[in-house]
């Protein structure tokens, strides 16, 4: 059994599809966790994955004790929760921004649950458009800003790390190397920091071979999802069971986050993936790295980027301090300054099927070639009960 600093090591993570589940997976692999809950709104499912992983565990000699739920009384008082809950990308999209209204909801919703069951957790937001999603779980929690993040930068730099052996031949471990800015698209492979054995990555890559790396690396999620059509899940899994490991054991390393920043890279009031020193407190330290003129005007777009899909759910010239954000007009919440036991658990997974239902209704993916046509994506990921958190959606 895990100890840290003689407390229980609890996990739990909102959403059982694939990513959520697969994370469940590594991280009873690992042995890092006394307590894993897998929470969905789908009956049955998260019970299904929770006995299979279970199952799984004498395998490997692993000592995880797993719970399957619906309810939120059974995550009460983690340590770590992981957001995974949401739409999930699907083939034909054009990018991960196209999940923001829907997702938006859901994180919203899934916060504010999370503040009322775990005031004193460390919240991990996986749903895409991600760097958005945590500034959305960011200013709903109200929590310092150290205990809320994103994963998305570890995922990108093991893809980056991967193209960069395939065309280097080289090991994995012989590289060092960093993804900074949005995970899409504007994502930033920093090769300027980027070393091989030691030596800088220009000794055996061309301007050419990075060119080609860096288009791998932002399609891969794309690749995936128009070859399986899903979302890959394996790497999703492995890279937040390791962002918990290092987080577990306090070994405080450097990896790259999204992180809401105060200034750090000359940004205020956005949540953008950059290195941080991760620990047992969350985001220890935000690291800034001299970047070279070009990774930093593309640094620079991909905040602006980001900035305009946070303008897309606050409008334009909003109150967005760390008290208050408007995420649109469709929320409604009353403060009546409970923050447990304001609701029963199954009022509450009444009231999400009803908002996801609103949500279902109101997406609308037009069909090739059929204009008339409307189909409605299934909600892939678990969402979760609202809660009347001390800081609010206004």
């Amino acid at each position: 059994m895990i100890r840290v600093f003689g407390v229980l090591m609890k996990i739990s993570i909102i959403g059982s599809g694939d990513v959520g589940s697969h994370a469940a997976h590594e991280i009873a692999g690992r042995q890092i966790a006394d307590e894993i809950v897998l929470l969905d709104i789908v009956d049955g499912l998260p019970q299904g994955r929770a006995l299979d992983i279970r199952n799984y565990c004498p395998t490997i000699e692993s000592e995880t004790m797993m719970i399957g739920t619906n309810s939120y009384s059974d995550t009460k008082n983690s340590d770590i929760v992981v957001i995974v809950a949401g739409n999930a990308r699907k083939a034909g999209m054009g990018s991960r921004d196209e999940l923001l209204e829907t997702n938006k909801n859901i994180v919203r919703s899934v916060t504010e649950s999370v503040v009322n069951y775990s005031p004193n957790a460390l919240i991990m937001v996986v749903t895409n458009p991600v760097d958005v999603m945590t500034y959305v779980a960011y200013k709903v929690s109200g929590f310092e800003k150290n205990r809320v993040f994103g994963m998305a930068g570890v995922l990108d730099t093991a893809r980056l790390k991967c193209f960069i052996a395939d065309k280097a031949d080289c090991s994995l471990r012989d590289i060092e190397t960093i993804v900074m800015g949005s995970h899409g698209e504007g994502m930033v492979p920093v090769f300027s920091k980027t070393k091989i054995r030691h030596r800088s990555v220009s000794e055996f890559l061309t301007g050419k071979d990075m060119e080609e790396v860096t288009t791998k690396t932002r399609q891969a999620g794309k690749n995936i999802v128009e070859l399986t059509g899903k979302s890959g899940l394996f790497a999703p899994g492995g890279a937040i069971a390791k962002m918990i490991e290092i987080i577990i054991n306090d070994t405080r390393e450097i990896l790259p986050c999204s992180a809401y920043l105060e200034g750090e890279y000359g940004l205020t009031d956005i949540c953008i993936c950059v290195p941080v020193v991760l620990g047992r407190n969350g985001i220890e330290n935000i690291v800034e790295f001299e970047l070279d003129e070009k990774e930093r005007a593309m640094f620079d777009k991909c905040a602006e980027g980001i900035k305009a899909s946070i303008r897309k759910l606050t409008g334009p010239g909003e109150d967005r301090t760390e008290n208050a954000v408007k995420m649109g007009d469709d929320i409604d919440i009353e403060d009546n300054g409970e923050l447990e036991g304001s609701s029963s658990d199954d009022e509450a997974i009444t009231k999400i099927r009803a908002d996801i239902a609103k949500i279902e209704q109101d997406l609308i993916i037009k069909s090739k070639g059929d204009v008339g046509k409307q189909s409605q994506p299934p909600i892939e990921e678990g969402s979760s009960s609202p809660r009347n958190p001390k800081k609010l959606l206004s």
